[in-house]
């Protein structure tokens, strides 16, 4: 019975609970953002390419041979992708900074005076 108390106040502490909140969201977002990419980043840059659909974009490196698909390397998702994580990388970028700025910044101890001297002490008798 005991262990089931120290799981419980394990799992209930604000920041277990808080990161299983953070992880949550971040899914949610990772989709979001996925949609953003694959319905309207991607459309747009293929229109700006071309019309090259990065989804078709892939090197076929065994045909299908009856009831076996192709082989392919699907190097256009792979692009999509790298796409998704540099959108989400730099989302949550911004988000920190904005957090980092709203946070109130510590405030530095201040220095005893006899640290001090001694300091300056230390440092006139290595000038000798």
């Amino acid at each position: 019975m005991n262990f089931i108390k120290e799981f419980r106040e394990f799992a209930m502490r604000g920041n277990v609970v808080d990161m299983a909140v953070g992880v949550i969201i971040g899914s949610a977002f990772g989709k979001i953002v996925s949609s953003l990419v694959s319905d309207i980043f991607m459309p747009v840059l293929g229109i700006l390419t071309g019309g090259i659909d990065f989804k078709d974009m892939k090197f076929v490196l065994a045909q299908a041979q009856g009831d076996v698909p192709a082989v392919t390397l699907n190097y256009g998702l792979f692009i999509q992708n790298v796409i998704d994580f540099i959108i989400i990388a730099f989302a949550i970028f911004m988000m920190i900074k904005v957090i980092n700025k709203v946070r109130k910044p510590e405030e530095k101890k201040p220095v005893p005076k006899a640290e001090t001297l001694l300091t300056e002490i230390r440092d006139l008798l290595k000038n000798k």
